[in-house]
């Protein structure tokens, strides 16, 4: 206000001194006063009721554009490709919704699914979309299951499965840079002759950019960390076209923001992933597989805290319930049958054969401890692979025998979630409690080496409630427990109300403020992660 009554003060002068010259002066000093005026008025207004965080009770509906210009969106989007890079088949519409193992199905199909090949056709999409205000869903592997990429505003699909190239390899850096739609499978299948490995290893079918997406890890994180540990850049083509690379490729970088961070586990709400450099590491050279069971989880879970107290160097720790095991039993996948009880299925590695050999002993002194039952060791790499198997096979056979034991029509709810290790064994406990009281079929896997645990529950369609009821409690008491509401699997749209419960107003306020300062018209996977709707809270 200051500044307005400075100008308005000297333009009053001038106009005063030059009123025998001017004879409209007044009437240009009212314009000129009534412009700038306006103008400081606005921005004092704008200046005093900005903030640094944007709540729900803050915006206003978003609005999408309307069929007619949605047409007109999609005959220029389809004009710069060919015709076998875009579908509006029913059957494609649908696999890029959905998949059949979530809960969280997609009550509305996209209206146009399109393949591109090249960041420059992303960014040219996307300068449509945002023009046009077209909501779009980026999809790569379609494996998430909390609701990740759902369709909720019909709109484009831009599936990144043709961007499948791996771009260039590093090997003296240890370093790969890809595109989005390359699985980690096959990427490690293409480095293992190599000697080198890249270490997420979620579930079978999972493509990097879905991975970066939700920052998943998968068995290896307690060695090798998860998705964010492991990318070292990307490239990003921002909701309006714009293309932006987040750093370059040293390991080490103190320069300006963690934008590579922020893009990563943002679920496809702040831009389109194209390109990714990633960490790569060394094969183990001396490794195999450890299996202890035990009679009670506590000792399980305790039995891991002491390992790492011991500096033991294990690759991957997993824990399957007993349930998990006599499921596993049941299916007939392995080779070999497993005593029923809580399990620990373990990667040891070392540098050396001695070192390996003494880390097995102190496993094996650990584990009498902490009141093991048995202890057994692969005694090669094949051997080592069939032990690992029985982890592997875990979630289908739960589905199988679930499907054994309620009928073909039975549904399967996935939810992971996260707390302290010295929390784990509790929290277990308590879940199944919980379960068993309500006469629903469970099995239990978790990443002990990070305190992330599975619940796979198996029901009747009518027991949604119940099921649901179990979900909500399992969130609430990893939440008590100084947990977070998921280790692995993303927010999606199935977490979504439980991320401010975890966070606070404020800190997702300040989540909803980023997204709206780089995609102000919220085309980008709308829905996801928290609302920008003040009618869908």
């Amino acid at each position: 206000m200051k500044r307005f009554q400075l100008v308005f003060k000297r333009l009053s002068s001038h106009y005063r001194g030059h009123r025998h010259r001017v004879h409209y002066g007044y009437s240009s000093l009212a314009l000129a006063l009534g412009t700038i005026g306006g103008y400081y008025a606005s921005n004092w207004e704008r200046s005093y009721t900005a903030k640094s965080v944007t709540r729900l009770s803050d915006m206003d509906e978003l609005s999408y554009a309307k069929w007619e210009d949605r047409k007109l969106a999609y005959h220029k989007i389809k004009s710069l490709l060919r015709e076998d890079q875009w579908s509006t088949d029913k059957t494609e519409l649908e696999h890029c919704s959905s998949n059949d193992y979530s809960t969280h199905q997609s009550d509305k199909l996209p209206q146009l699914v399109v393949f591109p090949e090249s960041t420059e056709q992303v960014s040219d999409i996307l300068k449509i979309c945002h023009s046009y205000k077209v909501p779009v869903v980026p999809v790569s592997g379609a494996t998430s299951i909390e609701g990740n990429f759902n369709t909720t505003r019909n709109g484009l699909v831009i599936s990144l499965s043709l961007m499948d190239k791996i771009i260039q390899l590093n090997e003296q850096d240890m370093d790969c840079t890809l595109q989005p739609g390359v699985g980690w499978q096959d990427l490690n299948e293409y480095l293992k002759p190599r000697g080198l490995l890249f270490g997420p290893d979620p579930g079978p079918g999972a493509q990097i950019g879905g991975m970066c997406g939700t920052s998943c890890s998968g068995t290896n994180a307690a060695k090798y960390g998860t998705m964010k540990d492991n990318v070292i850049s990307l490239t990003v083509v921002l909701p309006d076209g714009t293309v932006v690379k987040t750093r370059k490729r040293p390991r080490k970088s103190s320069a300006g923001y963690n934008l590579t961070g922020l893009f990563v586990g943002s679920e496809g709400t702040l831009g389109i992933v194209t390109e990714i450099t990633v960490k790569l590491h060394h094969l183990p050279r001396f490794e195999t597989v450890g299996v202890v069971s035990f009679a009670r989880l506590i000792d399980a879970t305790n039995m891991v805290t002491r390992l790492i107290q011991h500096g033991v160097s294990f690759n991957a720790v997993e824990l399957l319930d007993e349930n998990m095991i006599d499921v596993i039993n049941k299916s007939g996948q392995c080779n070999r049958s497993w005593p029923v009880n809580h399990t620990l299925f373990m990667k040891i590695g070392g540098s050396s054969q001695a070192q390996l050999q003494h880390q097995l002993e102190l496993l094996q002194g650990i584990g009498r401890e902490n009141n093991a039952l048995a202890f057994s060791c692969a005694k090669d790499s094949s051997e080592a692979e069939e032990l690992w198997q029985a982890r592997k096979v875990g979630f289908w056979s739960t589905i199988q025998h679930g499907k054994s034991l309620l009928g073909e029509n039975a549904k399967v709810w996935t939810t992971d979630v996260a707390v302290p290790i010295s929390k784990l064994s509790c929290v277990i406990e308590e879940t199944m409690e919980d379960i068993n009281s309500k006469g629903i079929f469970t099995t239990i896997l978790g990443h002990v080496g990070d305190g992330n645990f599975h619940c796979i529950l198996v029901y009747k369609p009518e027991d949604q409630g119940v099921v649901s009821g179990i979900s909500e409690r399992v969130v609430q008491r990893a939440l008590d427990n100084e947990g977070t509401c998921t280790g692995e699997h993303g927010i999606g749209l199935g977490k979504r109300k439980y991320l401010q419960l975890e966070l606070g107003e404020d800190t997702v306020a300040l989540m909803r403020q980023i997204k709206l300062s780089v995609d102000p018209h919220g085309i980008m996977n709308p829905d996801k992660v928290f609302s920008t709707d003040p009618e869908d809270n």
